[in-house]
């Protein structure tokens, strides 16, 4: 079936996002999903003001945190007609060595909506069946979601659920956040549900107070400490709550020079640094402390699709309130609204919706 669309695609940096009128076909194993959300990510931003590069060429549609529904279906995928679904960030073959292995984050073939091919900033997507995640709408109603606002589990969400998990949170662990916008105030709830104790660090008052509410039992501005005053504080807090002193699980979610040096400051013996943000930016740090810590650093790419339905579960069951971190906007004001998100004029996890 053909589906008529539009995109809005991104033709050089730094200028505005252009309609363009389109036709979705599904090819074999593959959907067409009529979109209900996608989230602005910082990663868009990077793509459209900071001159991070595509790998598909230009003109390209961004966008990367896409559910909606799927309205055509291609030979083979005819099962999905009609689910409700979230679309992976990062879709892997599933059919490579590395994908047979279990490490298909690191899938040579994978694919990324706004990045490898069209994304999610229209009205429709074609994608690969394999790999979506199915939305239960009872569910959904139940926990007072819309389809559209789930939209950002397909990144803001899983990816630090992967990041916690790869690091080994568990009752009792000691789990420390640095950078508690988008991913990272999602990062302290899944570290919450986990069973471990957080500690969120952040510049922006608003962020914190919101996070208190939603998982940090403490927050901290780094305006307001140096390196050592931020350590000297999480110890001081550890101690007086009978919390490990070592074996902490740092995640870096700031995506930002300042926030990895602060992160990368606070390894003690047998801490785990997860690398959660993205920055071009440069750091000069000492490596040999890892050495000297026994401690180990992990980068974090995206999510394995198999893990998603568990990541949703935990939003469907109100271990991560979602509602509070989102708004949602008309995708026919992309322009004014990635502006905004820029300027952080909007606070919140934007998710453009089609009309």
């Amino acid at each position: 079936m053909r589906i008529d669309g539009h995109r809005w695609q991104m033709s050089a940096a730094n200028a505005p996002l252009a309609r363009e009128a389109c036709i979705f076909e599904a090819g074999d194993g593959e959907v067409v999903v009529r979109i209900a959300g996608c989230g602005v990510c910082h990663t868009d931003l990077g793509y459209l003001y900071d001159g991070v590069r595509t790998n598909q060429p230009l003109p390209l549609a961004l966008g990367h945190e896409i559910s909606g529904t799927v309205v055509a279906t291609g030979p083979g995928a005819e099962a999905w007609q009609g689910r409700a679904v979230i679309v992976p960030a990062v879709l892997p073959c599933g059919e490579c060595d590395h994908c047979r292995r279990g490490r298909a984050t690191i899938c040579r073939h994978q694919k990324m909506p706004g990045n490898d091919m069209h994304g999610g900033f229209a009205s429709h997507i074609v994608v690969p069946a394999r790999g979506l995640c199915v939305v239960d709408l009872e569910r959904l109603a139940n926990a007072g979601l819309t389809l559209a606002e789930v939209s950002i589990v397909a990144d803001a969400v899983t990816t630090p659920y992967q990041a916690v998990r790869r690091a080994g949170v568990e009752p009792g662990s000691l789990a420390i956040v640095v950078g508690a916008g988008g991913v990272g105030g999602y990062c302290v709830q899944i570290a919450k549900a986990m069973g471990a104790t957080v500690v969120a660090i952040d510049v922006d008052e608003a962020k914190l107070a919101a996070i208190g509410r939603h998982g940090a039992s403490l927050t901290l501005n780094g305006r307001q400490h140096d390196a050592k005053g931020v350590k000297g504080a999480i110890v001081e807090f550890a101690r007086a709550n009978r919390l490990p002193t070592t074996e902490w699980c740092i995640f870096e979610c700031s995506g930002t020079a300042a926030g990895q040096l602060t992160a990368f400051g606070l390894l003690v013996h047998g801490a785990t640094l997860s690398v959660v943000g993205f920055t071009m930016d440069k750091v000069e740090i000492r490596l040999s402390n890892l050495m000297a810590f026994d401690a180990r650093a992990l980068g974090n790419w995206g999510c394995p699709p198999e893990l998603y339905p568990a990541a949703l579960g935990l939003v469907l069951d109100g271990k991560i309130a979602v509602k509070p971190f989102v708004e949602a906007r008309r995708l026919d004001d992309i322009n004014e609204v990635f502006h905004a998100v820029h300027q952080r004029e909007i606070r919140k996890r934007a998710v453009l919706v089609p009309a």
